[in-house]
């Protein structure tokens, strides 16, 4: 029973990653009609960030939460200024394309400065240890990713849905031209939003530092099963995203436990299956 409550666990945090990740996407699809196929470089990035303010400026994980998804998602800021903007209108292969380069490019020039090898992190002197639940032992860390990718979740889906701010920018994808009558920079709302879609996953990359280490190909091998979270909620859908990335990190890791050969596909069958019963996802709305 124990290595059950411990797989549960594991896919739970599993999930939280997911869900951060597939938040981050589902904003920048929703709102911006961009496939970011970059969107795992970027959490690599936000972990490197993080690696580096420890190490150069001796600044630690609480700054890092705050000071990495700011430095990353200012590089997302130029990167949609220089590179992106110019594929307003074009059809989503374009964005995604450019992209996927972008994430070649990015893990290439990590992977040639610092090797494939894991860079180690330690989880902050607060969060250290463990709690016995008398079924299971609960580390403190994990329950921490859990519960702050939750609120971040929660308070990304907030502002989004119930706040003037993302009524605005809801309106604006949907009718510029008129938002644009009401003096509001819609160009500019735009960049802002890929930008907050990229902090999102670099904060992700930040939490994710001291479980998995910091590696150039971090990013990579989470990206495809991230893409299937988003694809299996509803692309662009922002609670769909939410939801599914926690119930999928659970769902995989029940099948670690029952039959541990199919937890490495489970996300993609529940993805084929999804599309063949409904091809806009879960939460998804025809257009």
């Amino acid at each position: 029973m124990q290595a059950l409550f411990a797989q549960l666990l594991v896919g739970l945090i599993n999930g939280s990653f997911y869900a951060l990740l597939s938040l981050g996407l589902a904003v920048i699809f929703g709102m911006l009609n961009i496939i970011n196929f970059a969107h795992g470089a970027l959490y690599m990035m936000g972990a490197f960030v993080a690696y580096f303010l420890l190490q150069y400026l001796g600044i630690g994980y609480w700054w890092a939460l705050l000071l990495a998804p700011i430095a990353v998602g200012l590089f997302g800021v130029v990167l949609e200024r220089t590179m992106l903007q110019w594929l307003t209108g074009l059809d989503h292969l374009y964005g995604l394309l450019l992209t996927f380069g972008m994430a070649l490019i990015i893990q290439g020039v990590f992977q040639n400065y610092f090797g494939s090898s894991g860079l180690p992190y330690a989880i902050p002197d607060a969060l250290r240890g463990g709690v016995n639940l008398g079924f299971m032992f609960l580390p403190v860390y994990r329950a921490w990713v859990v519960i702050f990718s939750v609120v971040v979740c929660l308070a990304t889906w907030f502002l989004i849905e119930r706040t003037r701010l993302g009524a605005y920018l809801r309106a604006a994808t949907e009718n510029p031209t008129l938002v644009r009558a009401f003096g509001i920079n819609v160009p500019r709302m735009i960049t802002l939003t890929y930008g907050f879609g990229v902090a999102l996953a670099a904060l992700a990359g930040v939490l994710s530092a001291p479980i998995n280490q910091v590696r150039p190909l971090m990013g990579a091998d989470l990206i495809i099963v991230v893409f299937a979270v988003v694809v299996i909620g509803g692309m662009g859908s922002i609670m769909g995203s939410v939801i599914t990335g926690f119930a999928l990190g659970i769902v995989e890791g029940l099948t670690k436990y029952f039959y541990p050969e199919a937890s490495n596909t489970v996300v993609f069958v529940l993805m084929v299956l999804v599309l063949l019963v409904k091809p806009t996802g879960l939460t998804g709305r025809a257009t």
